[in-house]
């Protein structure tokens, strides 16, 4: 979802930036982009690792989640490129499709009605639908199993290094579509194809109709 079909990692990366610094903290670019497409724990983990035992993690993220809402209740939060045109394509095609986030339910709610994409998916697997978050598999093994699908016949598409690492590892296809973290030698390899935006993606799916026509779509 996020920084694929949401223009929302560049909003999280200020109002990472603008919490720790309300804390005192000096929150690099660096260090805010590696929290991309990690699940809260994770998160949580990497910033006691930078900042020692002694950072308020509790204030620190209550302080970002209500930054980023703001920001997205200012109306900052877009769509990125082709978004409406594929899922326009898939309800053409019959394609059943859903969403493994790894951001937490009350956020992808949020985000998605601030959009107009609630209703767009079949279903939806948050952080808190699962044990485990990417690049762990299961947020992709959860979200295709209720669409009752299988991995082997699911397309995913990726934005971040772990979540192509999750859809690889759940023995899904995975196409690649970097948003602020740019492909290298690692998701080269295990993307099947690495695109500039989710508008090529309607064109692989309409030249590889007849493999594709069953296939459900995951975010």
């Amino acid at each position: 979802m996020d920084g694929l079909l949401l223009d929302s990692e560049r909003l999280a990366v200020e109002s990472l930036a603008l919490s720790g610094a309300e804390l005192g903290y000096a929150l690099s670019p660096e260090f805010c982009h590696g929290l991309i497409g990690m699940p809260a724990d994770t998160c949580r983990e990497l910033a006691v690792a930078a900042f020692g035992p002694g950072f308020p993690l509790e204030e620190f993220f209550r302080r970002h989640e209500a930054t980023v809402a703001r920001l997205v209740d200012e109306g900052r939060l877009t769509i990125k490129p082709g978004v409406h045109d594929l899922l326009d394509e898939l309800d053409r095609r019959d394609v059943p499709r859903a969403i493994a986030t790894s951001s937490g339910r009350d956020r992808t709610r949020h985000h998605l009605r601030a959009v107009g994409l609630a209703d767009r998916f079949g279903a939806i697997v948050t952080r808190q639908d699962v044990d485990r978050g990417k690049p762990h598999p299961e947020p992709y093994l959860t979200a295709t199993a209720a669409l009752g699908a299988h991995p082997e016949f699911t397309l995913a598409c990726e934005d971040s290094p772990n979540g192509l690492r999750a859809a690889h590892a759940a023995g899904l296809r995975c196409v690649l579509i970097p948003d602020l973290v740019p492909a290298n030698a690692e998701t080269s390899r295990l993307a099947h194809r690495v695109y500039p935006s989710l508008v090529q993606v309607i064109d692989y799916i309409a030249a590889a109709n007849d493999e594709l026509r069953y296939r459900p779509v995951l975010w």
